[in-house]
């Protein structure tokens, strides 16, 4: 790599993480960075390698030449100059005091993570770095159902080297599978089709996020899917009505998808205007968008609500249910926006409350 030259490892340990040694854990960290936050000219990049650390402190290090991060007196990763002491960087933080940083990439406020590496705690770092790599802003499901299934499965693509790709492969297909039998009224088996889908929907990121293998192409792939998905589910869901004896007349199936598609394209405007205009997702503003993310009419929350009107034989219901709670959920987000042009306006600044309580 073109930059090697540039980095210093201290220490050798050759327990692995992942399924790769710490080096080149620490390496594929520093490709996946350097692109945007090259090493500055002059300086080294340097990496303890007792040490596993939370990639948030590489994207700190390299966004400021002389920073550098310690734990109990001892350097983690520190970009400083040549020939100069890393425990005498220009700005050195010891993170043992547990203080809390911003990750503005996953959404949330913490403290970052940092383990020594050794045969005995490998498996509880990748488990800490597993949800190290979770959103702090999500869904109900993603954030409490099944992460501890998403870990199991990632643990197993990891070690069957399955690559990121080849999970948003197989997901992408249960994905057309869930949409075929909606379409067929045959609701538990696309509801079964679906759950795995939104499992694998998980494992992909974190995979690529724990073993450092995010592409470019994979993340268009995996983000495509979610982006276009959601409203073939709706539509198809609305089709297969007529297999329970429960079609809905023309003009009403008319209406209930222009309110959940429109409601859903709407929705998605309002959060790329907010990033455009504010520079950071509506969700992570106040703790209430926080909260409300958590049940936002996204997919996952809308399929909690097709999941009960189906327990209660009632799949028609439930999807009437999810063009309300689309229409609420739409209405919730245009009045945060304008209360942020409204804010803008006043002189005060937008920032999210998570970096204000940091």
């Amino acid at each position: 790599m073109a930059f090697d030259d540039q980095v210093e490892f201290l220490n050798d340990n050759q327990t692995r993480i992942w399924g790769v040694p710490n080096a080149e854990r620490c390496r594929r960290l520093t490709a996946s960075v350097v692109g945007e936050k090259p090493i500055a000219p002059g300086h080294r990049l340097i990496f303890n390698l007792r040490y596993v650390f939370d990639p948030l402190l590489l994207r700190l290090v390299l966004a400021e030449p002389g920073a550098a991060f310690a734990w109990d007196g001892e350097l983690i990763v520190g970009q400083v100059a040549a020939g100069e002491d890393p425990l005498c960087a220009t700005h050195i933080t010891d993170l043992s005091d547990g203080r809390k940083l911003y990750n503005r990439q996953l959404r949330k406020l913490e403290q970052p993570f940092v383990r020594e590496l050794t045969p005995a705690t490998r498996r509880e770092i990748e488990r800490r770095s597993y949800f190290g790599a979770y959103k702090g802003v999500t869904d109900l499901l993603t954030k409490y159902l099944w992460p501890e299934l998403a870990l199991w499965l990632t643990r197993g693509a990891a070690a069957i080297g399955m690559t990121p790709n080849m999970v948003t492969a197989v997901g992408a297909t249960l994905c057309v599978l869930a949409t075929y039998l909606f379409a067929q009224g045959l609701y538990w088996s696309g509801m079964l089709a679906g759950f795995i889908f939104m499992v694998l929907d998980t494992v992909d990121g974190k995979l690529a996020r724990c073993t450092i293998t995010s592409s470019k192409w994979g993340n268009v792939a995996d983000h495509g899917v979610d982006l276009i998905h959601p409203p073939f589910w709706w539509y198809f869901w609305g089709v297969g009505l007529s297999a329970w004896g429960l079609a809905l007349s023309p003009q009403k199936f008319m209406l209930i998808m222009g309110a959940i598609v429109g409601g859903y394209v709407l929705q998605r405007l309002i959060e790329g205007l907010f990033i455009k205009d504010f520079g950071m997702d509506i969700h992570v503003w106040g703790r209430f968008d926080t909260w409300f993310r958590l049940i936002t009419a996204r997919r996952n929350p809308n399929m909690v609500i097709l999941f009960f009107a189906l327990l209660a034989g009632r799949p028609d219901v439930g999807l009437i249910a999810v063009a309300w709670w689309t229409m609420i959920s739409l209405l919730v987000h245009a009045v945060r926006l304008a209360q942020a042009y409204a804010t803008r306006r006043s002189g005060r600044p937008i920032v999210s409350w998570m970096e204000a309580k940091a």
